[in-house]
């Protein structure tokens, strides 16, 4: 099994959604993929079956802002201080979706604890709330409003929020890792009045942290990335091959 690692820096919300895509449908019997990366400019990203209509297309635009459908599942995300990793793996690996989001998680926890022994303390969520419910209340639109199960927590709140879908051939899973607290800014471009609004910023301050709140100063991107990988590797007991790609492979849509 050969173990690609492809490191991007900051691009464009379709440029990272198709790169991400294309890897799940290229990906080979004996090939795994770790992708890490960031957006510009800032981007807020859909899940595959989520409405626009949540969202306030002007102010968005008249901002400067992104916008993109993941190919994954889950509800909005406005991508901004963060570093986003994606991991897509075959099917042959032979894991259940359910068992590669909790192998992932885990290894991402590996990588923030070679970061930072403040990190010792991370746990994973274990309960899986009632989407169908959720999604009929106003925060339902919000990825960050509530936690899915086996996903990161630092004391209690949402950490890293992830998505994942099954190919025919392999499997796909991507996330956020919040390293600023921009990504709150969510709610201003939600179709909401003002009164929700309030409400859905207030529950989104008290289910999420950042980590750079957690350690009370900036982030290294650079040691944040490197942690990541070591902890990939340590995880799952492998080597990466570095893998560069300037442009999205076999680019053929």
């Amino acid at each position: 099994m050969i173990w690609h690692l492809i490191e991007h820096n900051a691009e464009n919300g379709k440029f990272n959604m198709d790169f991400d895509k294309k890897l799940a449908e290229i990906c080979g019997e004996e090939e795994v993929y770790l992708r890490l990366y960031r957006w510009k400019p800032f981007t807020i990203s859909l899940g595959v079956n989520q409405s626009e209509y949540d969202l306030n297309i002007e102010k968005i635009a008249s901002d400067g802002l992104d916008l993109v459908k993941r190919p994954t599942g889950g509800r909005a995300i406005l991508h901004a201080d963060e570093l986003t990793y994606s991991f897509t793996a075959p099917l042959s690996l032979g894991l259940k979706p359910n068992e590669v989001y909790n192998k992932i998680s885990q290894a991402l926890v590996s990588g923030l604890k070679i970061f930072h022994p403040i990190f010792e303390n991370l746990e994973l969520e274990e309960l899986q709330p009632d989407f169908h419910s959720l999604l009929k209340k106003p925060s339902g639109a919000v990825c960050f409003n509530s936690t899915a199960r086996h996903e990161v927590k630092f004391a209690g709140k949402k950490l890293i929020g992830s998505a994942q879908r099954v190919y025919a051939n392999s499997i796909l899973q991507h996330g956020s890792i919040l390293v600023g607290d921009f990504h709150r800014n969510l709610v201003n471009y939600l179709n909401l009045n003002e009164s929700t609004r309030k409400s859905l910023a207030e529950e989104m301050e008290a289910k999420t942290i950042e980590l750079e709140t957690i350690l009370n100063s900036k982030v290294d991107y650079r040691l944040l990335r490197s942690s990541i990988v070591k902890g990939f590797e340590t995880f799952f007991g492998v080597r990466f091959e570095r893998t560069e790609f300037a442009a999205i492979p076999n680019a053929a849509f």
